[in-house]
């Protein structure tokens, strides 16, 4: 016989469903404008200010747009997915070490180039618009492409765990969702290099979110876009 959903999963069914339309919407609609957008947002000859805008409203729309429409919807504080001081700094250390393999590889692939926190491509030009706007700017990547980055894998991983628990702790379909996620939106060369990155990427993102279950904090995932991922 059909299984009856509880009203419970019927809820989180469509919270999911919400995050995945709204995420694939805004990443469609990058795809098909990607080169116009990224050929604005890259133009210095146009004041930082609305590249910077345009830039963090794509990117807030793929990561962050979803889940922030469901919370409020919801009325579910932000403070419910695991922001919150308890066991921060144990999240925070052991969500770091997660990705440890990742920038080993890296590292030895070359790719990096020195520790740029908070980098993206006009992080530049956004130091050097000058005072208040630096500062603002700033401010914002470190909102959009660190907190909303982090949180946005937390509250996804916490509504697929909800909506499908996992008898065996170690075992988090939550986490492997996010995990594909994070690799089908960043992909990898087929190369030696491409792939051990693609496995590391996966292992640093699903090690991030367990670790954010066993812990029940959810700042490991958030410094963990602020340190390393946009960093390295």
């Amino acid at each position: 016989m059909k299984q009856q959903l509880s009203a419970e999963q019927k809820k989180l069914d469509l919270d999911l469903w919400i995050i995945v339309l709204v995420t694939l919407g805004v990443y469609l609609l990058y795809a098909a404008l990607g080169n116009r957008l990224m050929d604005f947002v890259a133009d210095d000859r146009v004041s930082v200010v609305p590249r910077l805008l345009l830039n963090a409203a794509v990117q807030f729309g793929v990561a962050g747009l979803g889940v922030t429409i469901v919370c409020v919807w919801r009325k579910e504080p932000f403070t419910a997915y695991g922001l919150t001081r308890k066991h921060m700094a144990a999240a925070i250390l052991a969500t770091l070490l997660c990705f440890v393999p990742l920038v080993c590889v890296i590292v030895l692939s070359g790719q990096f180039d020195g520790y740029h926190p908070f980098r993206i491509s006009i992080t530049e030009d956004v130091l050097a618009s000058g005072i208040p706007f630096s500062l603002l700017g700033m401010a914002l990547i470190v909102v959009v492409w660190g907190f909303f980055e982090g949180f946005n894998y937390a509250v996804i991983c916490d509504k697929v765990n909800r909506r499908y628990p996992s008898k065996n702790p170690w075992l988090d379909y939550g986490a492997i969702v996010c995990a594909i996620m994070c690799v089908l939106f960043h992909p990898c060369s087929l190369s030696f290099w491409g792939i051990a990155e693609m496995l590391t990427m996966a292992l640093a993102i699903y090690g991030m979110l367990l670790v954010k279950g066993k812990t029940g904090n959810a700042w490991g995932c958030i410094f963990a876009f602020c340190l390393i991922w946009n960093a390295i």
